[in-house]
């Protein structure tokens, strides 16, 4: 005589997690978007302020080489929005047209330094700075 074999209902196993569905937690894609965001934002201004959200958001919560490119992140948008506000005051002087041009640059190149470094693995060596 066979014994009656109870069914465990199955459930299906966890979809595997791909690597879009982390892009909001700290970590390397987390910090490649705020930039590529930050790089946007000469098209759509409003990608920046999304940036910084998203970079306020994860520090503290990553390893401390990712911490360095949130730092600078963060710092790329405050010193940005203030070489911006100087700008548009010495525009009046005609000045401030060569300084928001200067800031965009140096807002290119911090991003792009950025984006290297966190491709590589390797943190901002000095985070805080306020040149490049």
């Amino acid at each position: 005589m066979t014994e009656p074999t109870s069914q465990m209902p199955q459930t299906p196993p966890p979809p595997p997690t791909r690597r879009t569905d982390n892009w909001m937690d700290p970590g390397k894609l987390n910090v490649q978007i705020i930039y590529v965001l930050y790089l946007a934002s000469f098209v759509i201004g409003i990608t920046a302020v999304v940036g910084v959200v998203f970079a306020y958001l994860n520090r503290g919560k990553s390893d401390p080489w990712l911490e360095t490119h949130y730092t600078w992140a963060i710092r790329t948008f405050w010193i940005g929005i203030l070489y911006v506000a100087i700008s548009v005051v010495l525009t009046l002087a005609l000045v401030g047209v060569i300084l928001a041009i200067a800031t965009a640059v140096w807002v290119i190149v911090r991003c792009v330094i950025g984006l290297q470094r966190v491709s590589n693995d390797q943190p901002i060596e000095r985070p805080e700075s306020w040149l490049i």
